[in-house]
């Protein structure tokens, strides 16, 4: 889908709290994630954005995707794995993980982990998880 350039300023411009929570308590993790932007739902491509949570004990567990994608943290703390090496991340921590790169990431402290991220896709269904 390629970018409406007409589109109405409204489509984007989004408020978090207006969009819908999905979420896994499986073995793939224990998060929510609020989609942003994605083509599947908003008139945008290139880009997938969104703001994911893991509670206390949340995880995200490792996996792969063909996308690059970075996170920002914005509240909590947390621990990155990337290509099994582990990263501490706290509010302001900016990670960048490379198309195919084994990565995960779960929550350490008492406060629940935010962080932002953004994919090199069109669509969110386009990111074929591969977990580990």
């Amino acid at each position: 889908m390629g970018t409406d350039r007409n589109a109405a300023s409204e489509d984007l411009v989004l408020q978090e709290d207006d969009r819908p929570v999905e979420g896994w308590n499986d073995e793939r993790g224990r998060l929510t994630w609020r989609p942003l932007f994605s083509a599947d739902s908003t008139p945008t491509d290139h880009l997938v954005t969104g703001v994911a949570e893991l509670e206390e004990d949340g995880f995200l567990a490792l996996h792969r995707h063909e996308q690059a994608e970075t996170y920002y943290v914005l509240a909590g703390e947390g621990v990155v794995t990337l290509d099994g090496v582990e990263h501490p991340v706290r509010p302001g921590s900016t990670v960048f993980l490379p198309g195919s790169a084994e990565h995960g990431i779960r929550s350490t402290g008492t406060r629940k982990l935010r962080f932002f991220y953004a994919l090199a896709a069109d669509d969110f269904t386009d990111v074929e998880y591969v977990f580990s």
